[in-house]
Formats: structure tokens, C-alpha cells, sequence
């Protein structure tokens, strides 16, 4: 067990049964901190013995978990993970939660919080330090999000507040958790679960500070990372993350012909040029905002105080669904954030419907529908089990754009092949941050690949999801990986714990915590037919620019390169955990799976 000599962690799990209000500290061995560093890596431990239970099992945890740099001065430690089962996909369910969250969990003595049972009425858990409460939240039933915060601020004026809106209450299996207005625990239906749970909202507090070994060293660590950030054009550039947020892309992508345009029919859209970052910045004045310990400040907060859209939003409720009003835009998101809606699968889901209905969206229409998203009510409810089950119950199951049943983020995978290998292998579904392909084959960074070519892509891909599990499991953010490196995070982690550890060393660790994750998924039945892309990418070619062909994703070179993917990850050809692989990362094997 961790002693009163550690560092960077407290050894300390809090563990709430929200069905018979008990409260338990769990004390964890310390090798589990070291193995799994916290964050993901910590929220998938605390899961995998109970991976296989549906997601409206009262036993199934949902789990908040922070790591080891959470309040330190380590750049971009302020982020919170979330882990459980998703109840859109049956996968393993994780998400990455920007603002105060990780910050007020780290400072409370927290290391994770284990969220279980199910509350008779609708309730909140309020996390004072040591103190725990759980809160007759009855009186917010059916508050937007927004209603839920103004209510709750002005009892709580301090610390983070995650809540749901309508959308987990009435069974939107894409639902999410909104954090401090404007963050989102977004993808996978985690909204959901604690909906399941009548989990409300939790909210933290926290006075204390995380014991660092090395304050000095951790300093220069800090300083070659802020160093590092300030040369990188992508996120300090006058065309950045900073001045512009994750909409800087949005020209690019459109330049590159990846915009996925009508339900990835098409990859470019006419008239993208009017609306991109730049037009939203010049219509509605944002000011800079960004989560607790972060100096890039990707976020954008509207004159108005609504939340400007990030790039998967800007894109998936325009060109996806047909649409050049950026106000629709605006309202779109905007009501996605009170309702509880992610807002990738929202715009999918429309564009999946637009496309088999053949209506073209209004305005209304759009916010109509999303609003039945969220209510459960009116002409939008039929989809707000996602696309996937939508396209299914019309007879077109292949204009779900999804993978695994999670709907895929704005970029087309005809103009990145990296990324359609990732989404493929992705353990929670359509997901581009798993990898995040697009900084080597957009963005060129660290180096530039052909982005055409699955030459070497199997590599970059397993050791790029290392690196990111890593980076979740510590915490930071990954767009700081643009300019910094694990070399740089690791000496900031050996300062922080006094443990000594190299990049390679937290490599290792992200690639235990991903195969983690392939054997929680293996148990729920997940294999190789699961790792793939809807057939369109396949058959038909996206939109060609001049001297810019856009072709179809050649198949057997897609496959060709999931198969190395494969070997090179320590599957077997059906894309299934093997025991040596796992036995070699430490990791128990399960007796479900026998004796592979």
C-alpha cells in the first residue's frame, strides 16, 4: 500500500454505493499505481473484473480517475478520465474531461472515485476532501445542464460540477456529462450511465496539494515543455489552437478534400471557406478559455457566453448535414450541451437519417430533432439510439457511418489512411483521438507520412495508441503532444513521484493499459469483423480537387495492414488478446477467453 512518503499519488479510492449510500476507501497495492500511473490506466483496472455487466447493471461502475500529475504545475494536468461500459456500443466507454474536474479530485486526496448502484431518486454526490454526501437532487429533474450549474453555484460557488442534462435521463444512449458549462465527457454514452445510476451531477471540492519529490526538477520540466509549446505554429501559431481552437483545422481539412460532406458521400463542401474559424471569430468575438493547468487555452467562449463550436461540431453540423448558417451551428451546439448530447453522434445520427429519409434539414427541423434526442419525445426520439441502430431498423445498416457502433469524427478516412487503420482498431469505436493519425499525415508532426499509403502505418498506429493511453493515464492533454514528447513528460513524472521512469518505460505502461482494454473487449465478444470500416470507404471515391485524386480506401491493403497491426500488437489473426501477450504486460488473463 502507498505510504505517507509517497508522491504524486494518495493511495486513497473512494468508492460510493449510490443504491445504499455506502462510502468505502479502498486501498490499492502500490504496484498498481506504478503499472497503471492513474487516469485511464487506473479506470480500466477498476473496471476489467466487472466488464462484462450491461450497462444498466447497478454493479457497474462508473469510475473517475485522476493520475499522478493532477495539481501540479505539470502543463495541461487538469483533466479528469472517465471509464465504464457504454451502453452505445457494449465496448469499453472512456472519456477525457477538460475544465476544473481532475484539478478539485487531485486536491481533495482523490485518486479515483467508484460509482456504483443505483439511487432511487435522482441524486447528487458532493466530495468536499474527506467529506462525502450524497443529495437529494429530485428538484432538478429534467433541468437542462445550464439550469443545473446556475442552481447549483450558488450553493457550491467553488470547484467543478459534472452533470447530466435531459438526454441520460430519458435513455439517449449517446448522452454525456457536461463539465463546468463548457467541457464535455463526450463519445461513448457515459452521460447515460450515471443517468442509469439517477446520478445527476458530482461535484468537487478540494483544499489540499499533491507532494511533489522534486519541485526544482519538475520546474525545468515544465519549462521545455512550455518552451517546446511556444515554437509549435499548430498550437501557439497566429492560425493555432490558441488563437482559433480545434476549428484552426477546418480550412485544412477542406484543402485536403477530408471534410466529410452528406454523410461521408462526399469530401469537400461548397462554400467551407465561409465557414470556418476565422468567420466565427470575426461574427462573435470569443474570449481565450481552457481547462485548470492549461496555458494554450484551446476553448472559445462566444460575447454571448455560449461555447463556440470545437472542429468536430463545426464540421458534422455543416457539411455533414448540408448546412451553411453558422447561427445553426451555434444553436446546435449550444443545445447539445444542455440537453446532454455528444454532439459527433448527434450531427451523424442527423446526417444518417437526412441521407435514408432524403429530407433536407431547416434549421428547425435540426433542432427539432435534436431536441427529441435529448427529451425522448417528438420525430427525433427514433434517434437517439445512435445511427448505427437507427440505419439498422430502416434496413440500411450501411449508412450508419460508425465503427463498433460508435459514429465516426470529421475526418474521411479516403484522405488519410492512417486514420481509417485507427478507427478500425480503435477499442471504443469511431474515434480519431485513440491515434490521432492526423498529426503525422496532416499536420506533419512529428514528421510528415504519405497519407496515401499504409506503408509503416501498423507501426505508427500501435505505438501511437501507446503513447496516448500513456498520456490519458498520467494526466495531460494530447494536442500538447504536438510539441512535447514523453521524454519531456517523463522527467516531469519522476519529479512529480520520485519514481524513475524514461519514455520507454511509460510506452510500456500505455501499451499494458490498451491491452487491457482489447481484453475487456474480447470478453464482451469483440474481434477482427468488429475492426472495420462501413463499406462506403470502399466502394465508392470521395471529391477530387485538381491534381487531388480522392480514390476509395484500397481494401486489401487495408487489410493487408490491419493484419500486421495485428502481429505487431500480440493478437491473433482474428484481432483476439493472446495469453503470452498479455502474461508479458502483467496482465491476468481472463478464464472466459480460455486457453488462448
Amino acid at each position: 500500500m502507498i505510504g505517507q512518503d509517497f508522491f504524486g499519488w494518495t493511495g486513497k479510492v473512494l468508492r460510493v454505493d449510490l443504491g445504499t449510500g455506502a462510502q468505502d476507501v479502498l486501498r490499492l497495492p502500490e504496484a498498481v499505481y506504478r503499472d497503471y500511473l492513474g487516469g485511464k490506466g487506473l479506470g480500466g483496472y477498476l473496471l476489467r473484473d466487472f466488464a462484462t455487466l450491461s450497462p444498466d447493471d447497478p454493479a457497474l461502475p462508473l469510475i473517475l480517475a485522476v493520475g499522478p500529475l493532477n495539481a501540479t504545475i505539470a502543463p495541461t494536468s487538469g483533466r479528469c478520465h472517465l471509464t465504464t461500459r457504454s451502453p452505445l456500443t457494449g465496448a469499453v466507454a472512456d472519456s477525457s474531461a477538460g475544465g476544473r474536474l481532475g484539478t478539485e479530485l487531485a486536491r481533495a486526496g482523490w485518486d479515483a472515485v467508484v460509482i456504483v448502484g443505483r439511487a432511487e431518486r435522482p441524486t447528487g454526490l458532493e466530495i468536499d476532501n474527506d467529506t462525502v454526501r450524497l443529495v437529494d437532487a429530485s428538484a432538478l429533474q429534467g433541468c437542462d445542464t445550464h439550469e443545473v450549474f446556475a442552481r447549483l453555484r450558488l450553493r457550491r460557488p467553488k470547484g467543478s460540477i459534472a452533470a447530466t442534462g435531459p438526454a441520460a435521463d430519458t435513455g439517449c444512449l449517446f448522452a454525456s456529462l457536461i463539465v463546468d458549462t463548457h467541457h464535455a465527457a463526450g463519445r461513448c454514452g457515459l452521460g447515460r450511465v450515471a443517468g442509469l445510476k439517477n446520478l445527476k451531477y458530482l461535484a468537487v471540492h478540494g483544499t489540499g496539494r499533491r507532494k511533489v519529490a522534486d519541485l526544482p526538477t519538475l520546474k525545468v520540466a515544465r519549462e521545455d515543455i512550455l518552451r517546446l509549446t511556444a515554437a509549435s505554429p499548430a498550437l501557439m501559431g497566429q492560425h493555432g489552437f490558441s488563437c482559433f481552437g480545434t476549428g484552426s483545422i477546418f480550412d485544412l481539412m477542406d484543402s485536403r478534400r477530408m471534410m466529410p460532406t452528406d454523410n461521408f458521400a462526399r469530401t469537400r463542401f461548397p462554400g467551407a471557406e465561409n465557414l470556418n474559424a476565422h468567420a466565427y471569430k470575426q461574427r462573435y468575438q470569443p474570449r481565450r478559455h481552457g481547462c485548470q493547468g492549461c496555458h494554450v487555452l484551446c476553448k472559445k467562449i462566444a460575447a454571448d457566453g455560449r461555447s463556440l463550436p470545437e472542429f468536430e461540431t463545426m464540421s458534422h453540423f455543416t457539411a455533414l448535414i448540408g448546412n451553411t448558417d453558422l447561427e445553426l451551428v451555434m444553436q446546435a451546439g449550444d443545445l447539445c450541451g444542455r440537453l446532454g448530447l455528444d454532439t459527433i453522434s448527434a450531427g451523424s445520427t442527423l446526417a444518417c437519417y437526412r441521407e435514408i429519409s432524403g429530407e433536407e434539414l431547416s434549421g428547425a427541423r435540426v433542432l427539432e430533432l435534436l431536441t427529441g434526442m435529448g427529451t425522448g419525445t417528438g420525430p427525433g426520439a427514433e434517434l437517439a439510439n445512435g445511427s448505427a441502430k437507427y440505419a439498422a431498423a430502416q434496413g440500411r445498416p450501411e449508412l450508419s457511418m460508425s465503427v463498433k457502433g460508435l459514429e465516426l469524427p470529421a475526418y474521411d478516412p479516403r484522405g488519410a489512411y492512417g486514420m481509417a487503420l485507427a478507427y478500425a482498431t480503435s477499442t471504443r469505436g469511431g474515434c480519431h483521438l485513440r491515434a490521432y493519425p492526423i498529426s503525422h499525415e496532416i499536420l506533419r508532426k512529428p514528421v510528415a507520412t504519405d497519407r496515401f499509403s499504409f506503408s509503416g502505418k501498423a507501426r505508427i498506429v500501435k505505438i501511437a495508441e501507446d503513447a496516448n493511453a500513456c498520456v490519458d493515464s498520467l494526466i495531460a492533454c494530447k494536442f500538447l503532444f504536438f510539441a512535447a514528447s514523453l521524454e519531456e513528460y517523463a522527467r516531469a513524472f519522476s519529479a512529480v513521484t520520485g519514481v524513475a521512469a524514461t519514455a520507454h518505460d511509460l510506452l510500456l505502461v500505455g501499451e499494458r493499459v490498451d491491452y487491457q482494454e482489447r481484453l475487456m473487449n474480447a470478453r464482451n465478444g469483440f474481434a477482427a469483423r468488429h475492426d472495420d470500416l462501413p463499406p462506403r470507404f470502399f466502394a465508392e471515391e470521395g471529391t477530387s480537387g485538381p491534381n487531388l485524386p480522392i480514390p476509395p480506401v484500397p481494401r486489401e491493403d487495408f487489410l493487408a495492414c490491419r493484419a500486421a497491426y495485428y502481429r505487431i500488437r500480440g493478437l491473433t489473426p482474428d484481432g483476439l488478446p493472446t495469453r503470452e501477450t498479455a502474461e508479458r504486460l502483467g496482465l491476468p488473463w481472463p478464464a472466459s477467453l480460455g486457453g488462448a
